[in-house]
């Protein structure tokens, strides 16, 4: 897992996968009515059970019922969001401050016609000036509401979202779709820029400006250590009944152009600042302040380690979710909601 061993250098750009678009339904009742109520919570970062806030989610949904609808009027729809985070105050709708799940929400319930704002879930919960290419996430709405607009959602969102905001596809999903515990796994992509002279200033907000130089043979090494499954206690800002414990499932930097080094994460779910946390540890490696089986010895200890840095979130861009086959997508939900507990010691984690 390991790039060429020249210092960064120019190097063909990475392709990014498309988003697929979900296909749309044949639905068919009335709009909101009793029962169908406005607002609600959004997700734990990551994917994994948590705490959550706001009102009860309309309509119809009840959470941690396995992805089943609750009411036969009503129509489960896949989003696929991309965004800029620079000018939002991240994913969850907060009081008073502007959020993609809040700008989102007020847009849907007016093309839906639904007299609020329906509860959004969303696959992961993204920081304050974190972006998104690859955003999923999956709403409730009575199915008549939906028939009326069902041709033509698209156009009628981007008409209302701001510039910086985008619904690429939206229709139904398919049975037992949760865009929060069906996933398979997020991948996140976090850019660093190397030049003495700084990003340019059309990407100054998708990256961050590092100016050390940075070696990534060492960085992929050093990577290594944090493949599988871990107690990633040393990466993350603990909360109250949450677990710390991941399943890393790839990590490692690779140089699309010359003074550019990308750090590409997948796990199956992430806990608060591990990503930006892990990529902060690793350049330390990679400007050679810290040798390689630093970051090993970080993770077996399982305890927040002042040296590791958390660098800025507007480098940091979540790409893809990947989800199984429609027929996987119920049993996944399932087995994601179990609630893993840590190793019995460092000895005992894999990978």
């Amino acid at each position: 897992m390991t790039t060429s061993r020249a210092r960064l250098s120019s190097r063909t750009a990475a392709s990014r996968p498309g988003q697929g678009a979900p296909a749309a339904s044949e639905p068919g009742s009335a709009a909101c009515g009793p029962g169908w109520e406005v607002g609600g919570p959004g997700s734990e970062t990551g994917g994994l059970p948590g705490s959550t806030e706001g009102t009860e989610p309309c309509p119809g949904f009840l959470p941690g019922d396995g992805g089943q609808l609750q009411r036969p009027d009503a129509v489960r729809l896949r989003l696929d969001v991309s965004y800029d985070g620079s000018g939002f105050h991240g994913w969850a709708r907060q009081p008073g401050l502007r959020t993609v799940q809040q700008v989102i929400e007020d847009a849907l319930g007016l093309v839906l016609g639904l007299g609020g704002a329906p509860a959004l879930t969303v696959a992961g919960r993204t920081d304050a000036g974190v972006h998104a290419r690859g955003q999923v996430a999956h709403v409730d709405v009575p199915s008549g509401s939906w028939e009326q607009v069902r041709q033509t959602p698209v156009r009628r969102l981007a008409r209302l979202l701001p510039a910086d905001v985008r619904v690429h596809a939206i229709g139904a999903a398919a049975e037992g779709f949760d865009a929060r515990f069906s996933a398979l796994w997020r991948r996140y992509i976090y850019r660093v820029c190397t030049d003495p002279a700084g990003p340019e200033p059309l990407r100054r907000h998708d990256m961050l400006w590092y100016p050390r130089q940075i070696d990534l043979p060492p960085m992929n090494d050093a990577a290594g250590a944090c493949l599988g499954e871990h107690d990633f206690a040393a990466f993350c800002r603990r909360r109250e009944g949450a677990t710390t414990v991941r399943e890393l499932l790839r990590l490692e930097w690779s140089q699309p152009a010359p003074w550019i080094a990308e750090a590409t994460v997948a796990a199956d779910a992430f806990c608060h600042n591990m990503v930006r946390a892990l990529v902060g540890a690793m350049l330390t490696v990679g400007d050679g302040s810290r040798p390689v089986s630093w970051l090993a010895q970080v993770v077996a200890a399982g305890v927040r380690d002042p040296a590791v840095h958390v660098v800025p979130p507007h480098g940091l861009c979540l790409e893809e979710v990947r989800y199984p086959a429609a027929a996987g997508l119920s049993s996944r939900a399932q087995l994601t909601r179990r609630v893993r507990q840590p190793a019995a010691g460092p000895a005992d984690l894999p990978g």
